[in-house]
């Protein structure tokens, strides 16, 4: 009983206890995947490695074959399991909200763990949040599908498994909900904010539990910047913009040109090429973080910056572009690590013997990610949080703001996350009507008040609908017809015959939200539904009917 007055409840498009409780648990359940998949990671990697993601002191025979045999394994454990289509990682969550409410396959998370795993392990240029990320949703879709929840409240669950496995990855739970509402929903609610808000923090919390309270980002000495930066720092802004198209592009291009091969070639020449940068250049391996310690303790060495910053930029394209599974968001930090750091070169003009490389460096990153991912917010607060240091956010701005447009205006560019949506051919947009429909689950409007006769007996409908209220609809049902809603034709009147007119009824679940019901609807524009239970389709709940939903369209929908 408490169960089905819960699913009530959340088909309501409106904070609620009950939603952010459920949030906390969504967070708890990713942070449970994420710190599964971290400490995973660790566990290889310390067992040939001194330093966690630090690959230049492997002999140079281990450091080229690891890449070379874990292609070949990601590929196996494809194969075997039967996962042909490589759908993963962030793009794929937000095709999955947006168009199915975030319901998550479960066969597709294992090969995103195991996968990720491996690639991380051996030294591939992917991030680790894109595992994290999958993950995250994945656990919320599981605990609403267990649950029987409405699909309005699936979906914010697995917002919230989405941040919960952003603010895990990299210690940043405020810049996790800024990503989710920016970048994934692209819609900001209060209602949702708040339990997404909660899962942030509870999955930051559960990890910094684990791993401890530093982030990469801590190494980096930040220094006020003078006003005498500004004009230099919009230049560097244009810069990032252009370089966030260039990223973008030749990252679609691979996509695009390795398109016509199968899975298993593209995997073994991805491991390829990463056996030949590990070999050349064993610093650009890793997920990105380690790019930002080199940058922090040889911040002088212009020479070691570039080499490790093109082979970087090399090995992260060919490893996501090839269909490793892993993350883009740690290896374009790194990549905007070491591209600020490079431009401090300049700015040591406008204040020379000051410090300011590590603030150079954390502007590219933000930079570049907020041209990359089209998300200048989320860049913002990530430096906030991960730098801990007000001095920073004004520069921050300037730089992310030019970024941002010059990407945008001057070179065209959009999301790289869209591209991938779009080139994979997985559908995202959703008209306004539906989204404003999605939020509000079908339990929510359905008419309760209704009578049910089992019956195809004219006369006996006749008396049924003379004894009761006028204003009660009456659902017949027989197993020639299916459930019908039987009212008085009163436009067909003759004399004293009064005939009965019988709208044909579809079924819909008690999970379903109004948009499904608009679905249905949407091309007669007139007709109703029966609600029934998801439990028991037998047992009918309610019925709705193309007015309601016309009037949430028009009237409430400010509200939603």
């Amino acid at each position: 009983m408490w169960l089905e007055q819960l699913r009530r409840r959340l088909a309501k498009p409106k904070t609620s206890v009950q939603l952010c409780l459920l949030g906390v648990s969504a967070g708890l359940i990713a942070a449970f995947f994420i710190i599964l998949f971290r400490l995973t990671i660790l566990f290889f990697q310390s067992l040939f490695l001194e330093t966690p993601d630090n690959f230049t002191t492997l002999p140079t025979l281990e450091r080229v074959l690891m890449p070379l045999i874990a292609a070949l394994l990601i590929a196996t454990f494809a194969a075997f399991t039967g996962f042909k289509h490589y759908r993963l990682g962030i793009p794929f969550v937000i095709h999955r909200i947006k168009r199915h409410y975030g319901q998550m396959p479960l066969y597709n998370t294992v090969n995103q763990f195991v996968g990720g795993a491996l690639a991380l392990i051996s030294g591939f240029s992917v991030g680790r949040e894109g595992p994290s990320v999958h993950m995250g949703a994945t656990g919320a879709s599981i605990l609403a599908d267990k649950l029987h929840l409405p699909h309005n409240a699936m979906r914010t669950l697995s917002g919230c498994g989405v941040a919960a496995g952003i603010a895990a990855s990299f210690n940043t739970p405020l810049a996790a909900v800024i990503f989710v509402m920016e970048v994934v929903l692209r819609e900001y609610k209060v209602h949702i904010f708040v339990p997404i808000m909660l899962a942030a923090l509870t999955g930051a919390l559960a990890t910094q539990f684990v791993f401890g309270e530093g982030s990469e980002l801590a190494l980096i000495s930040i220094t006020a910047l003078s006003g005498w930066h500004y004009p230099y720092l919009i230049l560097c802004g244009m810069a990032l913009g252009a370089i966030a198209y260039s990223f973008n592009q030749n990252l679609m291009l691979i996509i695009k040109t390795f398109k016509p091969l199968s899975m298993f070639p593209r995997l073994l020449i991805a491991g390829c090429i990463a056996s030949i940068i590990a070999y050349a250049v064993p610093q650009a391996m890793g997920s990105g973080m380690s790019a930002i310690t080199i940058a922090v303790e040889s911040p002088e060495n212009a020479q070691l910056l570039t080499t490790i910053l093109i082979a970087k930029l090399l090995a992260t394209l060919f490893a996501i572009g090839l269909g490793i599974p892993g993350g883009l968001i740690g290896p374009v930090i790194g990549l905007g690590v070491l591209t600020g750091t490079l431009m401090a070169f300049f700015a040591q003009f406008i204040s020379p013997g000051a410090d300011i490389a590590g603030t150079y460096g954390v502007l590219g990153m933000a930079g570049l990610l907020a041209a990359t991912l089209h998300a200048p917010l989320a860049a913002l607060t990530t430096v906030m949080e991960l730098t801990s240091s007000p001095e920073i956010i004004v520069p921050a701005m300037l730089v992310i703001t030019t970024a941002y447009v010059t990407a945008l205006q001057v070179f065209g560019n959009r999301s790289i996350f869209l591209q991938q949506l779009d080139f994979q051919g997985l559908p995202y947009h959703v008209s306004p009507a539906t989204e404003a429909l999605q939020k509000v689950g079908i339990m929510d409007d359905m008419d309760e008040d209704f009578k049910l006769l089992y019956s195809d007996d004219k006369e006996q409908i006749k008396n049924t609908l003379d004894a009761m209220d006028s204003q009660t609809p009456l659902i017949v049902f027989d197993e020639e017809n299916g459930y019908r809603l039987a009212e008085y034709d009163l436009t067909l009147m003759s004399g004293e015959t009064i005939n009965i007119n019988y709208i044909s009824l579809q079924g819909i679940s008690s999970q379903s939200t109004l948009a499904d019901a608009f679905d249905i609807l949407k091309d007669k524009r007139s007709g109703a539904l029966y609600v029934y239970n998801l439990l028991d389709n037998q047992q009918i709940m309610g019925l709705l009917r193309w007015d309601q939903i016309n009037n949430i369209l028009t009237i409430r929908n400010s509200l939603l």
